[in-house]
Parts: structure tokens; sequence; C-alpha cells
């Protein structure tokens, strides 16, 4: 953090922390909802079909309200968007915790989508806090935090559930309430008032983000990198619990044990590995190695049979890591300083829609391949699916010019007048 200037270190603790609070509040709810839905709907059939039409709901509210969220950001500042956004997560995990009925328990969740603005807007605040050659370690920490809280609240929810299945989220929304009043307290307004723009409905829709990222082919190209590196990534929350139990014979410790140590694998990849890596060989190399590591991690999950194999595949499939951070460190730069919101929540909104896809694509591929009378080696076509994918985000990386070779994309942002400071 040499490069943050000392009134704003604080507010880097809490993005740190606020990312990983609201992954872990995100997570505690995964392994409790899908049966607190069949409550509701009485039977898992019904349940499996509902808890996919949660889950695009879901998606398609990021989509729709990411570049709006972004805009907003560049508009009024960082800070009140992240802490409206902690408050109204609070307020969708009250709702959820306290529904009656599947439509109460479907606005909480879409609600959830709407205000789940605090990670687009994270990335946004490290691009204006840190220096050009510092972006790509600040992200790496970013995803440190994502890949923690992310594994710790599965297994907390699995805990919590056992209890009570609404518990879960009374105590995500009791951690999102928490998370905006140390926010209040902590964290300082990244964007200079002079790096503000105006709000406009022009861009701040899918159409009008994606036209933004088209207006320099170097931030379009790197964009569908992420959505399609996004886009592979879902076959493991979407495959990989039903699918570690029919090929390896796993259950739910060996499972949770499995995130656990990839988690480890993660925070020495991204909150170390990647900075030194970065600095070594650049952004574009560190890309392409990533989304190598990532291609040969998935085919060896799709052929393993042995759980010694899997945890050696584990410290190259968490390289992958690698990728985000670069992709981060190349568009902010590519972009000025009061279009990073903008930026964010297009990219954001890409990345949804390939959420909303992709667990219906490798879903269905298990599905198949594990039907009575189809080899057991087929059961990970899912992978060998997803590694094919990879690959294509692989070979567009190749393309990819360094930052030092690429001018950035003048900012359109235009001075606001302020009558009054902002209210919080």
């Amino acid at each position: 953090m040499g490069g943050v200037k000392a009134h704003l270190k604080p507010g880097v603790m809490f993005i740190f922390i606020t990312v990983c609070l609201d992954m872990m509040a995100l997570g505690l709810a995964i392994p409790v909802l899908p049966r607190l839905i069949e409550t509701f709907v009485g039977s898992v059939t019904a349940a499996s079909w509902w808890s996919g039409v949660f889950n695009s709901l879901w998606g398609f509210t990021q989509f729709v309200c990411s570049p709006i969220l972004g805009s907003l950001s560049d508009r009024f500042g960082r800070r009140p968007i992240i802490l409206m956004s902690n408050l109204g997560l609070a307020l969708d995990y009250l709702i959820m915790a306290l529904s009656g009925n599947l439509m109460w328990l479907l606005i909480g969740r879409l609600l959830n989508g709407v205000t789940s603005a605090s990670i687009t807007t994270a990335y946004a605040y490290i691009s204006d806090i840190s220096e050009p050659d510092e972006r790509a370690q600040m992200y790496g920490y970013i995803g440190a935090a994502f890949g923690v809280g992310f594994v710790m609240g599965p297994a907390l929810g699995g805990m919590l559930g056992h209890i009570d299945l609404r518990l879960p989220f009374w105590v995500a929304g009791g951690l999102s309430l928490l998370n905006a009043l140390y926010g209040a307290l902590v964290l300082p307004e990244s964007l200079d008032k002079d790096h503000r723009k105006p709000f406009s409905l022009k861009n701040a829709n899918p159409i009008g983000s994606i036209l933004f990222l088209w207006q320099a082919k170097s931030v379009m190209r790197l964009a569908l990198i992420s959505m399609v590196s996004n886009f592979a990534h879902h076959v493991i929350p979407a495959t990989f619990v039903l699918y570690a139990s029919y090929r390896l014979g796993w259950g739910g410790r060996e499972v949770g044990l499995a995130m656990a140590y990839y988690a480890v694998w993660a925070v020495i990849v991204q909150g170390g590995l990647t900075g030194m890596v970065v600095k070594r060989i650049g952004e574009k190399a560190t890309l392409v190695i990533g989304l190598l590591c990532g291609v040969v991690g998935f085919m060896s999950y799709g052929y393993n049979t042995d759980w010694r194999v899997f945890l050696i595949t584990i410290p190259i499939m968490s390289c992958w890591g690698m990728t985000n951070a670069a992709l981060q460190s190349l568009m902010t730069t590519r972009v000025g300083a009061g279009d990073q919101g903008l930026l964010q929540g297009a990219v954001n909104s890409l990345m949804s829609l390939s959420g909303i896809i992709a667990p219906f694509v490798f879903g269905y591929i298990l599905s198949v391949m594990t039907r009575p009378g189809v080899e057991k080696l087929w059961s990970g076509a899912a992978f060998f699916s997803a590694a094919v994918v990879l690959l294509v985000a692989f070979l567009m990386a190749l393309g990819v010019r360094d930052r030092s070779k690429d001018e950035p994309v003048p900012t359109t942002a235009k001075p606001v007048q302020h009558d009054h400071e902002p209210l919080f």
C-alpha cells in the first residue's frame, strides 16, 4: 500500500474487509436457500426448478442494475454507493429471514441482486486510490478476500442451517449492517469532485455500457475475456458438489475441506504471488499464464479419479486467480478516472449475463453424462467443456497489448457543480 495516501489507508482496509464479509454473507445463504424454498413448494423436484429461477433472476438483476450503480458511483462518489449497498443487503436478508411465502423470499432475493453492488464499486475504489503499477497487486488482495469470504460463508451457513434454516439469513443481515456502520466511520471518499460526471441513462444500462466498452477495442476484448472466463468458472458452483460425490465418493466434509484447501492457495497466489509475477513479467503474460493454468486444471478435474491428484491440481488451478487481477489492472488504466464506476458496472453486467446461462449449460451436461449406461469417465464432460471455454479466453488473451503499448481511452467525464456537500 506504499502508493496509497495516508488518509485513504483505513478505506483500503475497509474495502478488503467489506469484500470478505459480503462474500461470506452471500455464501451463508447457499446451503440453505434451496432447502428453504423446498419448505414452500413441498418437493425436491419443484425446489430444484425454483432454485434455478431464483439464481437466474438474481443474475438478471445484476445484469440490468450493475451499469446503473456504477454510473451513480461516478456521479456521487464511491462511498455513498458502497454504504447504501451494505444497508440494502442487510434489508434483503431481513426480508428473506422473515419471508412467510415463496413470493416474499423471491422479492428479497431480487433486492439482493440489485444492492449487491459493493464489490463492483470496491473495484472502482481501488482504481481511484492506487497507482497503475500497483493495481494488479491490490486487485490480487481483493481476490484473496473474495475467495476467503466465499469459502467461509457456505461452511458457516451449513452449520447454522442445522440449527434453523433462517438463522444464516439473520447472520448475513447482521454482518451487512455491521459492515455499513463500520464503513460510515472509517471509509473516506476516493473519487475527487473534479473527476465526477453527470449521470446519463445513455450509459447506465446494459446496452449503453457495452457501447461504452466498444469505444476502445482493447477494453472490449478484455471485458469479453472476463465474461468468457467467468462463464467457465460457473462449472464449479453448478456441478462440483454432485460431481465430487459421483466421481470420487466425497461427502460434505470432503468437499468443505477441499474448498478450505483451495482458499489457502487462493490467499497465497492472489494475496502474495500475483503482485510479484506482474512486476516480473507484466499483466499480459500473467493473464495468459493464469488462463493456461485454468485450462490444465479443468482438464485434470475432468479426468481425475484419485483425490491425491485432485489435491495436486488445486495449486495449479489457483493460479487461474491471477487473471482477474491482471485484467482489472489492464482495463482500469485504459479509461479515465470519472468512468471507473461505469467500467466496473459494464464488466459486471457482462459477467452476470454469463452467470445466467452457464449454470444451466454445465448442469445439463452433468445430468446427461451421469445417466445410467454412460461410462463414468464422461462424467467429467462439464469440466472438459469449461476447459474448452477457457481455451477460447486464452486465445483471445494472446491478442492483448501490454499496458505500456496502449493509449488510455480519454474520459468522457465532465466536472459536476456541487451546491452542497454529499449526504454520505
